[in-house]
């Protein structure tokens, strides 16, 4: 058996229809929820990573491609952390390849959790290695809810290199829009922002509090003492 058939046949193996179900509860795939239809073998997420963590490198971008068209959640997850990991050990030509793939079946990236943990390592990775925002930016643009919060979780690799521009400009142009998986996506940037630097968030509140949902302006206060707490939510 090939790796991509090993993985296949080590997650089938690992099923669990208990978790399963309360996965897709979690999930929100009931009719007319923002993940209606997907469906889910029920496996953890750090048994997925260490099942990944075996076959991985022997994944083609054609094998990685299969999985994120697959109607198992689990399987686009798999296909996602595989492209992760290969990206990470990878030279700028493989990269730009990884890159390529991810943009071809988007489709498949259609839940929080696999946006969250590829955007950034990928799309923002590759982003701010060019120093071209122009993918963030057409992904910004696109009117999709997945591929919006694409655009904004990617912007935690510049945080974390100390760039926060592009997160305060991609907070200003969401703020009134109208899911909330992206106020909270939105919130939670701007307090990995106010983790580097405070002022940055604190100067950026003091703008904008009033105006942002109470969502996003509770996840980017999450870190600070009750009384400033107070003080940010009043302005709503």
């Amino acid at each position: 058996m090939t790796g991509f058939e090993l993985l296949q046949f080590e997650l089938q193996n690992l099923a669990d229809e208990k978790k399963a179900k309360h996965l897709s509860q979690f999930f929100k795939t009931g009719k007319g929820q923002y993940a209606e239809g997907d469906v889910f073998l029920g496996i953890n997420v750090p048994v997925i990573k260490s099942v990944v963590k075996k076959y991985y490198a022997d994944l083609s971008l054609k094998d990685m491609a299969s999985l994120l068209h697959s109607s198992w959640h689990d399987y686009r997850f798999a296909a996602l952390q595989s492209m992760v990991m290969q990206y990470e050990k990878a030279d700028k030509k493989k990269q730009k390849s990884i890159v390529d793939a991810y943009l071809a079946n988007i489709k498949g990236i259609n839940n929080w959790d696999l946006v969250d943990c590829s955007a950034h390592k990928i799309i923002g990775s590759w982003s701010y290695q060019e120093q071209d925002l122009t993918l963030i930016e057409k992904l910004s643009d696109s009117k999709n809810l997945w591929q919006e919060r694409i655009a904004v979780v990617s912007s935690w690799y510049f945080i974390k290199k100390g760039q926060y521009s592009l997160t305060l400009k991609l907070a200003i142009k969401f703020m009134h829009h109208p899911h909330d998986l992206m106020h909270k996506a939105i919130g939670w940037m701007l307090r990995e922002v106010g983790k580097q630097d405070k002022k940055v968030l604190t100067d950026f509140l003091d703008a904008y509090a009033p105006q942002l949902p109470r969502t996003t302006l509770r996840y980017a206060i999450e870190r600070f003492a009750k009384e400033e707490r107070e003080f940010y939510m009043q302005k709503k």
